[in-house]
């Protein structure tokens, strides 16, 4: 073999013997990043181990609170259910002596033709029924004379007017108006001058 042979081999086996270091340099870089991954892998499998376990607790949260919730529902729609049920109770209660008041008098109509007494009788209950219904917040309006405001007043029918004072008011009151507070619980049933 020539020179130039020998030096060709020599390169060609450098050469060959630079690959294969650099394959083995190239397998030991792939062994530390396969080994980096594993532990990259296990720290993010632990990573999402926390964040199942959060997700849990927060699910669980969300449960119970959800549960509670619908639990407060039930409660408060059972005691407005029964606040309904019962709330004209007292009203009730205090109209009962009214009710045994007109069962006397009717009593008392048929036995005696004295009817100034029966007057009388009729009279306090009256004044009686007028007392509950102020005790329980509700009060009549006063409509004639004032001025027709179709918030409380609802026209039955519409007159000439007996004075020019009295034009666009209310001149006659078919059906007393009551208030339950400030709250119209039936509209006065009126006659408006024109």
């Amino acid at each position: 073999m020539s020179e130039e042979q020998k030096n060709a081999a020599e390169e060609t086996a450098n050469e060959e013997n630079l690959e294969q270091s650099t394959d083995v340099d190239q397998e030991e870089n792939d062994d530390k990043s396969v080994t980096t991954e594993e532990k990259e892998s296990t720290s993010e499998l632990s990573d999402l181990e926390k964040k199942d376990l959060e997700i849990q607790a927060l699910n669980d949260k969300y449960l119970r609170l959800y549960s509670e919730f619908d639990n407060f529902r039930r409660r408060t729609q059972k005691e407005k259910l029964e606040l309904y049920e019962t709330a004209g109770e007292d009203i009730f209660k205090s109209l009962l002596p009214v009710m045994d008041d007109f069962e006397r008098a009717k009593k008392s109509m048929d036995e005696s033709k004295d009817y100034k007494s029966l007057k009388e009788g009729v009279d306090l209950i009256y004044n009686k029924l007028k007392g509950v219904f102020k005790a329980n917040g509700a009060v009549a309006m006063d409509s004639i004379g004032e001025e027709f405001d179709s918030e409380i007043h609802e026209a039955i029918t519409q007159i000439p007017a007996p004075d020019k004072k009295m034009k666009g008011k209310v001149v006659d009151e078919i059906e007393k108006g009551y208030k339950l507070k400030d709250k119209v619980i039936r509209f006065a049933k009126v006659v408006v001058g024109q």
